[in-house]
C-alpha cells in the first residue's frame, strides 16, 4: 500500500500527489465516517467520546464556562473541519495541491488520526504498537499508523 514518495514540492510551489487507488478509497471511506460522526454529535456540549481530542476542554475547572465555550465555538470548529474534509475529498484524484489545499489535507488527516487514536486509546507517550493478527483492533491500528505516516509526509512537504 505504501508508495515511495507520495508528495513532492514542484518548482511552481504546488505539491505533486502520488497516492495509490487503495489509499484513495481508504481516505474516502474514513472521511465519510468522520463526517457522519461529527455531524451526529449533540450540539449541547455533549461530545462523542471518540471526538474529545477534536473538541478539547478550554475550561476544565469550570463546567459553566466550558459549556458556553463549546456552544460558541463548536459551530466554527465543525464548519472548518467539514470544509477541510470536503477539500481533501474533492482533491483526492488531483495530481497537484496548492498550499491552501495542502493545509486542509494536514488538518483533515490529523483529525482522522486523532479520532482513531482516541478510539484506540493511544497517547503521546505510547510507543508504536503493532498488534497481533488475531487482535480485533489490528486493522484499526494499521490504519492509525498509516495516517500517522501520511501526516508526517504532509508536514514534511509543507515545511519545504
Amino acid at each position: 500500500m505504501f508508495v515511495d514518495r507520495r508528495f513532492r514540492v514542484k518548482r511552481n510551489g504546488n505539491v505533486e500527489i502520488k497516492i495509490a487507488e487503495d489509499e484513495r478509497l481508504l481516505l474516502v471511506n474514513l472521511i465519510g465516517q468522520l463526517r457522519e460522526l461529527v455531524l451526529s454529535t449533540a450540539p449541547e456540549g455533549e461530545v462523542d467520546p471518540s471526538l474529545r481530542r477534536l473538541y478539547p476542554a478550554a475550561y476544565a475547572d469550570n463546567a459553566q464556562q466550558e459549556l458556553e465555550y463549546q456552544r460558541s465555538m463548536r459551530d466554527q470548529l465543525l464548519e472548518r473541519r467539514l470544509s477541510n474534509l470536503d477539500a481533501v475529498e474533492t482533491t483526492l484524484s488531483d495530481r497537484e495541491l496548492g498550499q491552501e489545499t495542502l493545509n486542509c489535507w494536514i488538518m483533515a488527516i490529523n483529525d482522522l488520526r486523532l479520532v482513531l487514536g482516541t478510539h484506540l486509546d493511544v497517547s503521546e507517550e505510547d510507543e508504536p504498537n503493532f498488534l497481533d493478527d488475531d487482535d480485533p483492533q489490528q486493522h484499526q491500528s494499521a490504519i492509525y499508523h498509516y495516517l500517522s505516516h501520511l501526516l508526517g509526509e504532509l508536514v514534511e512537504v509543507a515545511d519545504n
